[in-house]
């Protein structure tokens, strides 16, 4: 073989990996979203940033000393009780033409297609199989999407609680915007991740806590809650909130990602009743004592937002917690009959209506396990 035919081998089998490996950069760079300087002039205007970075109002709560044998003993039990036995049973969505009065479809995790009063709202869609940058790597569906995002119908409102990749997801998003002419409405930050991935600016909408606004005929309200943000290196560059979404007749209170917190009881004074609230119950850890509320916080945050029905959202999705993986419908059962809660307890994909009288509905929504599932 010619040296120069040689040489040229050498130098592509040397490339080519190299070329591959930027790549690989270039796409996780773009998963994380919009640049350091971006998000730190965002967070300048805001009451809720100091040094542009936002915080909770609240300390944080005592944490439990970690050993390195005890966090390799929570490590090993995430990849056994922390998933199912077998296959999570899934229910295709039946979505009307019309949306209507108020129906709520749990699509997994934290994503919820939400009807109130004849407009959608689709909450913290995630449709790609891993929620983290870089493909292949990091936390992984426990079950596939309920079906395809144009499933789902046109969505009013595209709404986004924080920046953490198991709510807001780069591909999930750009979909939405090529396929939808929906209006995407997130707190503070999260609007320049949006436009980052060429969301048309005149679609996306971003608030500080307490701030509204009013699109396709509903009201939308910033509500403070007890999270973080970021997905890089850099924490809380954007902010993390709950969101009342309100139509002519009816509001809903969802909640996102959030820990135990006094924003609940204030919340439910100034914005209360709600005839629905959807809160997240999973992966709690003692490790993290104020970023996620466990079930029982999660059933005294209904009540103290004043709340009708619950639908527990972020479990049986993703395993973030150490816990295992039906540990939380379980124990919320039981804190709600404990506390005479409605709990309503659907499978993924299952549309549940919630504009009937009272009485039929609570006759009507589903309550019984489902989770028991066959190995």
């Amino acid at each position: 073989m010619p040296r120069h035919t040689t040489r040229t081998a050498a130098t592509a089998a040397l490339i080519s990996p190299l070329i591959a490996l930027a790549g690989l950069g270039l796409h996780v760079r773009r998963n994380m979203g919009a640049s350091a300087a971006e998000l730190r002039r965002i967070a300048e205007g805001s009451p809720n940033a100091v040094d542009g970075h936002f915080a909770n109002t609240e300390p944080g709560l005592p944490r439990a000393k970690a050993s390195i044998r005890m966090i390799v003993n929570m490590l090993r039990s995430r990849t056994t009780t922390g998933l199912p036995p077998g296959p999570i049973p899934l229910e295709a969505p039946r979505v009307p033409v019309v949306p209507g009065p108020l129906a709520v479809t749990w699509l997994g995790h934290a994503g919820v297609l939400l009807e109130i009063d004849g407009h959608r709202v689709l909450v913290d869609p995630v449709w790609s199989r891993y929620a983290t940058p870089v493909p292949g790597i990091g936390p992984r569906r426990m079950h596939p999407p309920v079906g395809p995002l144009s499933a789902l119908g046109e969505p009013h409102v595209v709404l986004i609680s924080h920046d953490h990749y198991d709510h807001l997801d780069r591909p999930t998003v750009t979909r939405l915007a090529r396929d939808t002419a929906a209006v995407f409405v997130g707190p503070l930050g999260v609007g320049a991740h949006l436009r980052s991935w060429g969301v048309p600016a005149h679609r996306v909408v971003e608030r500080d806590w307490d701030g509204e606004v009013q699109v396709a005929g509903l009201t939308l309200t910033c509500l403070e809650t007890r999270h973080f943000s970021g997905r890089g290196l850099r924490r809380n560059t954007t902010l993390w909130a709950a969101w009342k979404v309100a139509g002519a007749e009816h509001s809903v209170y969802l909640g996102g990602d959030a820990g135990p917190t006094r924003a609940h009881a204030a919340t439910g004074e100034r914005h209360g009743p709600f005839d629905l609230t959807v809160l997240p119950i999973g992966a709690y850890a003692d490790l993290w004592p104020d970023i996620h509320a466990d079930p029982e916080q999660a059933v005294a945050a209904h009540l103290e937002l004043r709340g009708r029905i619950m639908l527990p959202i972020h479990w049986a999705t993703f395993n973030l917690g150490f816990h295992p993986w039906d540990e939380p419908a379980e124990r919320a059962r039981k804190a709600a009959a404990a506390r005479d809660v409605q709990l309503m307890l659907p499978r993924p994909g299952q549309r549940v209506d919630l504009s009937g009288a009272p009485d039929a509905i609570r006759a009507t929504i589903p309550t019984d396990p489902w989770w028991p599932v066959p190995r």
